[in-house]
């Protein structure tokens, strides 16, 4: 199973603020709109076998963790993800991990508690400007990529990812969050991951 982990320090953690229909003032949730849809959709289908974790740390109450696997199940088209997303963060409930579609799960969790849960069963490559090169990476099938937003990861969380990441760059230009999640998984279906 494949795995992305897009962190936000500005995304909404709550349904109310993506209901007032601005996705860049509820902390930019455009591009982790954007980035969910480049994980998950082809064109006339959907990725059966990625699973795409958001981490927000916005207002009004952070951090949410939302887990989301697209089935057959959870028929969502691309223009439906805001609203998948909002429906999910209004279903939260306290101390409980929650699912509230087929295979979509919210529950309060950081970033780190995230990575470290998934990092039992999967390998974690961190996306840095610095980090090898994702086409020489050796990539297993269980893997998880994470990645931040326009602002990145912060500082604290950046130092202690990176000593259980591995680092990897795309190349030597900046992308967009969904350009980078779509040139990995371009390398991944090239390499029959």
């Amino acid at each position: 199973m494949k795995h992305f982990l897009y962190f936000s320090k500005s995304a909404a953690t709550s349904g109310a603020a993506l209901s007032q229909g601005d996705l860049m003032k509820a902390g930019r949730m455009d591009i982790a709109i954007h980035s969910f849809i480049q994980s998950v959709y082809l064109s006339g289908d959907y990725r059966k076998d990625v699973i795409f974790h958001f981490v927000f740390y916005g207002p009004p109450n952070p951090p949410r963790h939302i887990e989301i696997q697209i089935s057959d199940e959870l028929e969502v088209s691309k223009k439906d993800v805001g609203n998948l997303i909002k429906k999910i963060l209004y279903k939260y409930k306290e101390g409980k991990k929650t699912e509230v579609f087929p295979k979509c799960f919210v529950e309060k969790k950081s970033l780190l508690d995230v990575v470290q849960e998934l990092a039992k069963e999967n390998e974690i490559f961190l996306l840095d400007e610095k980090g090898l090169d994702l086409r020489k990476a050796k990539i297993l099938k269980n893997c998880v990529f994470v990645l931040g937003d326009q602002d990145g990861i912060p500082a604290k969380e950046l130092k202690r990812l990176k000593q259980t990441a591995t680092l990897i760059s795309i190349g030597p230009k900046t992308y967009f969050a969904s350009q980078v999640v779509a040139i990995v998984n371009n390398e991944l279906d090239r390499r029959g991951i």
